[in-house]
């Protein structure tokens, strides 16, 4: 009896040192998170200033947003990345009105319909896009449709291609938004009798709208940069081309890819500047979203 009542009585007294040592711990194990994001910051502030700095005058200049390169030489001063800028948003424009209908439809699919059959192949084949580099769905593309159908090659084709590449990302993102929504909100409106497809749609999506949102942006600032596609399956011209199915079609990772071979001054600010243009143009792109979202989701 004596024993039982002293092991109880140092019970207390050892509750104080755990309280320290995983006060400890955990102070130790913030501080070396804090210290790995610093040094990731390093890198990336690193790039954003160099990109700002060197990019920043020349998209200052009014020309550099209302002209194209169109009869600007490499030894000319100049110029603008209008023709570049059109080409982006319509090669993204028309990968987006394929993708994020197809990304959100999975999503629900693999959330909301888990008896399905197609739940298997779905979340497979999401995995394998995941992981393939750009390069290999441009060539993709170009096998299917240059090689074997005798298109050739426009801007719509690289739209195919980001197509591929935007899926997963949404699919992904549209399934964990899903997957936090609380089951006692489908629960509550089977209980009212409201058919699942129309939970999933009038309440299921709104709830996860602003996550919904925010995982097409992922899926946009993932397609934007890519270079692969341009190369592969598009020429570079230095004129306005706003028809993605007929002729060659600038973008800005593309223009960004031609200058930068050459190195004069003229055509090494140019760089600069389509760098700096393109990362402003994602920039806006998910500032909008996040707008977007607080008007898009369930009104409280």
């Amino acid at each position: 009896m004596s024993t039982t009542t002293s092991a109880r009585s140092d019970v207390p007294a050892r509750l104080p040192t755990l309280s320290r040592r995983r006060k400890v711990k955990d102070g130790m194990a913030a501080g070396l998170i804090g210290l790995a994001f610093l040094f990731a910051l390093i890198p990336l502030v690193w790039v954003l200033w160099t990109v700002i700095s060197r990019g920043l005058p020349v998209v200052l200049n009014i020309d550099w947003w209302t002209q194209s390169q169109r009869l600007v030489g490499p030894l000319d001063e100049g110029g603008g990345a209008l023709h570049a800028i059109i080409g982006t948003l319509v090669q993204a424009f028309f990968a987006s009105i394929i993708a994020i209908p197809l990304g959100i439809l999975g999503g629900i699919l693999l959330v909301e319909y888990p008896e399905n059959k197609l739940i298997k192949p779905l979340s497979f084949m999401t995995d394998v896009l995941t992981g393939i580099p750009s390069i290999v769905s441009a060539l993709f593309i170009y096998a299917a449709f240059v090689t074997a159908f005798g298109w050739n090659r426009m801007g719509f084709l690289v739209s195919l291609a980001l197509v591929l590449l935007m899926i997963p990302v949404i699919v992904r993102g549209t399934e964990e938004m899903l997957r936090i929504v609380p089951n006692e909100l489908r629960e509550a409106s089977y209980a009212l009798g409201v058919p699942r497809w129309k939970t999933v749609l009038r309440i299921v999506i709104p709830t996860a709208m602003t996550g919904i949102i925010t995982s097409i942006m992922l899926g946009l600032a993932r397609i934007m940069g890519e270079t692969a596609p341009l190369l592969i399956l598009v020429g570079y011209t230095s004129s306005i081309n706003w028809n993605p199915f007929q002729g060659e079609q600038a973008a800005l990772p593309l223009m960004i890819n031609v200058e930068r071979t050459n190195p004069l001054p003229p055509a090494q600010d140019r760089t600069w500047g389509a760098a700096f243009t393109l990362i402003l143009i994602v920039m806006l792109l998910s500032l909008g979203a996040r707008l977007l979202g607080r008007f898009a989701g369930v009104k409280k």
